[in-house]
């Protein structure tokens, strides 16, 4: 292959790599045999702005799989959150996205 043009070696530099993002936090929520599935729906949908079909899709998956990342974000953004879900007794926690 021929190539014209002046040519300069490959340094790391000038490649840019993405190593964090804005939101490497999931705000996981637990399964527990206390509360019931409409404290649960309640509660995603009063602290998390879900809507009523997103927060029961995520309380089956929280019940059938233990545990549901029902969001993504900041920890700044999702510790209140959090913290407004284990008030309600529902068990919470904020975990580092894998990847």
């Amino acid at each position: 292959m021929a190539f014209d043009g002046p040519t300069r070696p490959y340094t790391e530099e000038e490649v840019d790599v993405l190593t964090s993002t804005d939101d490497p936090y999931s705000l996981v929520v637990w399964n527990d045999e206390v509360n019931t599935f409409e404290w649960v729906i309640e509660t995603l949908m009063e602290v998390c702005g879900q809507t009523a079909e997103q927060a029961e899709q995520c309380a089956y998956i929280i019940h059938f799989q233990g545990k549901y990342a029902v969001k993504q974000g900041s920890y700044d953004d999702l510790k209140p959150q959090c913290d407004a879900i284990t008030e309600r007794g529902i068990g919470a926690t904020i975990e580092v996205m894998a990847g």
